[in-house]
């Protein structure tokens, strides 16, 4: 007798983790030698794209564009803190709030990481396509898209430390 699971569709969670960890591949050996974690890369990746903000950004926002956790958030941010890649203060509006910003050195990294990110991108343009690309880009927003309301506030993934 033959078993067979119920599941008609392919496992699309376990294919995007597949997907996110062929992509990082490329990028992990360049984050390691700017001695980065995937985790300090996403934060400075968010701060590098709001470094205009001269307040900084509340530390809720980069939970949520880096997908960390509150709490692991925290002690990303201490070690950020302590190797000069960012600066903590109160939120001068809240002061029960945090907001962090890139320090120099820190945007330093996303300069010089970028070009090799980039180049990355050109990579996987010239391999898949333009067109390509760009389709992949327009199916994640959709499936993005395709989230609800109320689970925008809870962050439930895997952490990787």
């Amino acid at each position: 007798m033959t078993s067979r699971t119920p599941f008609v569709h392919r496992n699309l969670p376990r294919l995007l983790l597949e997907a996110r960890e062929a992509v990082m591949a490329h990028t992990r050996p360049s984050l390691r030698q700017h001695g980065l974690s995937d985790q300090q890369w996403r934060v400075l990746r968010v701060l590098g794209e709001h470094a205009d903000e001269a307040a900084g950004v509340e530390t809720g926002r980069v939970a949520r564009e880096a997908y960390l956790l509150g709490p692991s958030l925290t002690g990303v941010l201490a070690r950020m803190e302590r190797d000069g890649l960012i600066d903590r203060a109160r939120c001068p509006q809240d002061a029960r709030r945090t907001v962090v910003r890139a320090t120099a050195a820190g945007l330093a990294k996303v300069q010089a990481l970028s070009e090799t990110i980039e180049a990355h991108y050109a990579w996987m343009e010239r391999e898949l396509g333009k067109t390509k690309l760009t389709a992949l880009y327009e199916l994640l927003d959709g499936v993005i898209a395709l989230q609800l309301p109320q689970d925008s506030a809870v962050l439930d993934m895997d952490e990787e430390e």
